[in-house]
């Protein structure tokens, strides 16, 4: 072997090399569910919140804590009850009699990454709580602006299925998600990968004893999205993201299309999908690959089309098999 032919070690330098280690770790506790990661780590890559949908026991909390431990940053869990107040998330002022004064007590609000697990559990007067931190990442207690930590991400949880004790989340909340990523069974073969894992001895609540380290911090999802920046959005392919926002509030089957924010929700995926795929530039093909995930919760079906079986990703995929696509 001559020496140019000698391999050469991946470029610290490069903002992917740590992105892709953070896959690595994650595979070592969770089976599948690639979709779900890759949708996770692109809203990540640009700040965005993320509401994963799917029945219990698909592996959704243990998805994000595994994210959590494979990632340097703060992490806090949030279970979501009926009972839970609003102060239970930003945090309240008390009366501190040592000091003699009052100060504010910071709720598990103030971290980097916040799973809010079962989210549709609380009263929609605690669901707000999280509105002005998601928007605007700080929160207003007494007339005060507290600042949130950068990064801060929220990842949500629900249960499509069971209604009795939830309350829909509005759609004013859900449009401050990025993603809402549904989180389905694993095949036959993950599956049996699954059991076998627990059969050698993994247990999903220490993902520490599966050897899971943390190989990315702040500073790498911060490169990581300076380059996503640089990422180039020619006119046509800014219009044809136009033109698919615009197609939502015109569709019959719709009671309400896709806000601006959405349409910009819907830019900012394509652009970090198309760095993790590895190109400087935006296609129509990033665009496609994430408008369901980026505007699905963003519509409201009209109830009749609902009863009859309609679906968000059905309307959006019509969508998109008429709207022109540039060349």
């Amino acid at each position: 072997m001559s020496v140019d032919d000698t391999p050469q070690p991946p470029d610290a330098a490069d903002p992917r090399v740590p992105i892709e280690a953070l896959r690595d770790e994650i595979a070592k506790v969770v089976v599948g569910q690639e979709g779900t990661l890759s949708g996770i780590v692109a809203a990540l890559l640009v700040r965005g919140h993320i509401l994963l949908e799917g029945v219990p026991g698909t592996a959704k909390t243990l998805l994000v804590k595994t994210v959590a431990a494979a990632l340097d940053l703060d992490f806090k869990r949030l279970q979501f009850t009926p009972d839970l107040m609003p102060s239970d998330v930003i945090g309240q002022v008390i009366f501190d009699r040592d000091e003699g004064s009052f100060r504010f007590r910071r709720g598990p609000v103030f971290t980097n990454l916040l799973l809010a697990d079962e989210i549709n559990r609380t009263p929609p007067k605690t669901q707000s709580a999280l509105l002005e931190a998601m928007e605007e990442r700080q929160v207003s207690v007494e007339g005060t602006t507290h600042e949130l930590p950068d990064p801060f991400v929220v990842v949500a949880t629900q249960n499509p299925v069971e209604y009795e004790g939830t309350y829909p989340l509005p759609e004013a909340q859900l449009d401050r998600f990025l993603f809402k990523l549904l989180v389905g069974y694993p095949t036959a073969e993950q599956e049996q990968e699954v059991l076998a894992r627990h059969d050698r001895g993994l247990d999903p609540h220490d993902i520490g004893a599966a050897g899971v380290r943390a190989v990315a911090d702040a500073a790498d999802l911060e490169r990581a999205r300076r380059a996503i920046a640089r990422i180039r959005v020619e006119p046509p392919v800014l219009g044809y993201v136009v033109s698919v926002v615009r197609a939502t509030r015109e569709s019959p089957s719709l009671a309400l299309g896709v806000s601006p924010r959405g349409a910009t929700a819907l830019l900012h995926a394509a652009k970090a999908w198309a760095w993790l795929s590895g190109r400087d530039f935006v296609t129509p093909d990033e665009v496609k690959a994430v408008a369901k995930p980026a505007l699905r919760h963003r519509l409201l079906l009209r109830p009749e089309l609902e009863l009859e079986g309609a679906t968000a990703d059905g309307v959006l995929e019509g969508i998109l098999a008429v709207v022109p696509v540039p060349r």
